[in-house]
């Protein structure tokens, strides 16, 4: 897909043109992940970072937050719930603490992998090699880390460095992710769709950079704005001049995921919660009709899930794992799709590892 042919599709406004993008995603969907919708247990063990980006509400930065960080017996209670359930990963995610060091999170995942069948994703945030290493050593299979935005100045706009290094390009998080494919884990990344200043000219390179990295798993969502944050203040940001910025919408965010499946046809791609957040009633259902084909059900403890506050007014944060289980599988055959069984590996990935990739589809 050529990048003026990517833009033309982020600017589109005629339904009955969008309907082709939702019904061609959704064939492609079909041809190369298949019909079954993966169910991927989220765990957000811990609200602490010690980063300053300008959108999060865990940002260090903010007092108003109580922080929380679960203990490994909360941790492992909430990944025997997804066995439970029938899940067949657990995303454990986190603010960038250093207090889930690098030999906590190795016990963690051995024990995980040793008392149950799950695949085990992480997505802790900027870590160092030694620290990927030993957790892909200890058995994850799969490392998630968004690079928000291909375009450097924006990204630095939004992303002050960590206050004890002076510097945010030691290593960059396109080296990292170079780094977790060299270590054999399954690699996810993905964007935020209409940062302030964002041009769609930034947005179809970010699209196609997806295509570029090769990626196993792709996650995006909407800029959702939190107001203890710095990027709240209108006054001190400025949007994309001349009709260029990105809409922090709920149908641009459909488009970015039509547009993630055409060109990484194989990538695991959930409908999230910021979608589910967007529209109550039906963003998971019409992100899964438009190219996605995972589901992330929350099982942190009802307790932290309001502490995990991103962004505000997070869909589902009043409901118990159970509940929120029953409810998304409702959704899902209510569309006409299966849960899918098992670990639910990137095709990608598999098709990376196999020597005749043709044939794996």
């Amino acid at each position: 897909m050529q990048h003026q042919e990517i833009i033309d599709w982020l600017r589109e406004s005629a339904p009955i043109r969008l309907d082709d993008l939702w019904r061609l995603a959704d064939q492609t969907r079909q041809q190369y992940v298949g019909g079954e919708v993966h169910l991927r247990g989220l765990i957000e063990l811990s609200n602490y970072c010690v980063r300053l980006c300008g959108y999060c509400g865990l940002r260090a930065g903010n007092a108003a937050l109580r922080r929380y960080r679960m203990t490994d017996e909360e941790v492992m209670a909430s990944v025997r719930s997804a066995v439970g359930y029938g899940y067949g990963t657990v995303v454990l995610q986190s603010g960038e603490d250093p207090q889930l060091t690098g030999p906590r999170i190795s016990d963690l995942v051995r024990r995980i992998k040793r008392e149950t069948p799950l695949a085990v994703t992480l997505s802790l945030g900027e870590r160092t090699y030694e620290e990927l290493a030993s957790w892909r050593e200890a058995g994850a299979d799969r490392y998630l880390l968004r690079f928000e935005t291909s375009n450097r100045r924006l990204y630095d706009q939004i992303h002050p460095p960590r206050p004890a290094s002076g510097s945010n390009a030691e290593r960059s998080r396109f080296a990292i992710l170079e780094e977790l494919r060299r270590l054999g884990y399954e690699v996810g990344s993905g964007v935020m769709i209409g940062i302030p200043g964002q041009t769609y000219d930034d947005l179809a390179n970010d699209i196609e950079l997806f295509a570029r990295l090769d990626l196993d798993m792709i996650g995006v969502g909407p800029y959702l704005r939190h107001p203890d944050t710095p990027l709240a203040d209108r006054n001190a940001w400025c949007d994309a001049p001349g009709g260029q910025q990105v809409p922090a919408d709920e149908t641009t965010t459909y488009k970015v995921i039509a547009l993630a499946r055409l060109v990484c046809p194989r990538a695991n791609i959930p409908a999230t919660t910021a979608l589910a957040t967007l529209n109550r009633a039906a963003g998971r259902e019409l992100g899964l009709e438009r190219g996605a084909n995972v589901v992330m059900p929350n099982l942190t403890p009802q307790k932290y899930r309001a502490l995990y506050e991103i962004y505000p007014d997070k869909a589902c944060i009043a409901e118990t794992g159970e509940a929120c289980h029953h409810c998304l599988t409702g959704r899902i055959r209510s569309l006409g799709r299966q849960i899918a069984r098992g670990r639910g590996d990137s095709p990608n990935h598999k098709a990376r590892s196999t020597p005749d990739n043709t044939s794996v589809q």
